[in-house]
């Protein structure tokens, strides 16, 4: 049976970050309801950018921007943080001990950086040594870490998925690489990558053009092997494959942490009981949730079977901004969302390797007759670190792309 359309209809967004001010801002500019974001930081971050803080091609300070700045016109920002929504009831409960009616719900929330996971990280974060371009603060750290270094051993992870774009712990690897090359100290530094899979990303077309920009920088790679434990004392950290284990020493550690979904999400009923990951259990092309009708979901902590990336997000606030209007107006969702992905690697400090791909890991360029981004180009560059900030916070934030 269709749903009953509802005049005005109350639709709540959780999350305040890319997929929910995206949504938010398409759905405000359709009129489809009285919107409001729940979201309790007050300062919002373009994402992709603090990879290029740690690699030294970008400053901290003009990075982000005051979350009340970047609400969309006409949307309402609750600042505050859920702590658990109740699907029968239709109702958002808050940390503040408050809650949210809705007549539709979005959940935008992105995934959690599980720091802990890692026996010693936290305390290897907390050292001089210790950075990550996963982090503001330790994204700050690791520019003069990796800029000043002249000789010794750094080491640079990137977790397993399920991963907010899992492959941006390369950037700074390869930014760093490019700098020390151009001050002629890179033979007296040994870098080494650990990586979870035994590829550099798992596009083939992709994977070729990384690795001959890993064997170009003299990079040490460690494939197929997650990181187990870390002593910040001894600054060593063991990695491994089953029985296999290594330890590693450093001079620098930049690390990426595990990542979840935050645990409301599951303890809600919002996930599937089978998944070990607890992200929104929704129908993967229509970004509905297979069990609540009026419950929808985009971004990291979407079940959409494909990699999270920032990327993704455009597409999908497109779909289910179309399918979200169907429903209220008493039809069936048609939009297909196909699991279109990019990750833009910027592998040296002038040029960048595209990879856009579908949730089967079929090549999607975004320019049809242009299949070759996957190549290192200086034009995809100007792209990324250039014209795409400027579409994200005056475009994308508002609904307009």
């Amino acid at each position: 049976m269709p749903d009953s359309p509802t005049a005005n209809p109350r639709i709540v967004v959780i999350g305040g970050g890319n997929a929910g001010l995206s949504i938010a801002g398409r759905l405000q500019r359709a009129r489809l309801g009285d919107i409001t974001v729940i979201e309790p930081r007050t300062t919002h971050i373009y994402a992709p950018l603090p990879s290029h803080i740690a690699g030294g091609t970008a400053r901290a300070s003009r990075e982000v921007s005051q979350q009340a700045d970047v609400i969309p016109p006409g949307v309402r920002w609750l600042r505050d943080e859920v702590f658990t929504v109740d699907p029968a009831a239709h109702r958002v409960h808050l940390i503040s001990g408050g809650h949210l009616d809705y007549d539709q719900l979005i959940v935008s929330a992105g995934l959690r950086l599980a720091w802990d996971a890692i026996p010693g990280l936290p305390e290897a974060m907390a050292a001089p040594e210790g950075v990550s371009n996963y982090d503001l603060a330790l994204a700050a750290k690791a520019s003069p870490a990796l800029r000043d270094l002249r000789r010794g051993t750094v080491v640079f992870t990137q977790p397993p998925e399920p991963a907010s774009c899992g492959a941006a712990a390369q950037k700074p690897l390869y930014l760093a690489c490019d700098w020390w090359r151009s001050l002629g100290v890179l033979d007296d530094i040994r870098a080494i990558l650990v990586l979870p899979d035994p590829v550099p990303f798992g596009i083939p077309d992709v994977d070729r053009e990384l690795r001959r920009v890993l064997d170009a920088y003299g990079v040490e790679v460690r494939y197929s092997r997650e990181v187990r434990s870390v002593d910040a004392g001894s600054r060593t950290l063991t990695i491994g494959h089953g029985d296999d284990e290594e330890t590693l020493a450093y001079d620098v550690l930049h690390a990426v942490p595990p990542q979840r979904a935050p645990e409301w999400i599951a303890g809600s009923g919002l996930a599937d009981p089978d998944d070990p990951h607890g992200f929104v259990d929704i129908d993967p092309e229509t970004l509905r949730h297979r069990r609540f009708a009026d419950v929808w979901s985009l971004g990291d902590a979407a079940r959409v079977a494909t990699r999270p990336s920032g990327g993704a997000i455009r597409p999908q606030a497109k779909v289910l901004a179309r399918n979200l209007r169907a429903a209220l107006r008493g039809g069936t969702p048609t939009a297909r969302y196909d699991g279109y992905s990019v990750v833009p690697f910027t592998v040296s400090r002038g040029t960048v390797v595209f990879a856009e791909f579908d949730r089967w890991g079929r090549p999607r360029p975004t320019i049809p007759f242009w299949r070759s981004l996957s190549r290192e180009r200086r034009s995809t560059w100007i792209a990324d670190r250039r014209i795409l900030p400027w579409v994200y916070w005056n475009l994308i934030l508002r609904g307009r792309a």
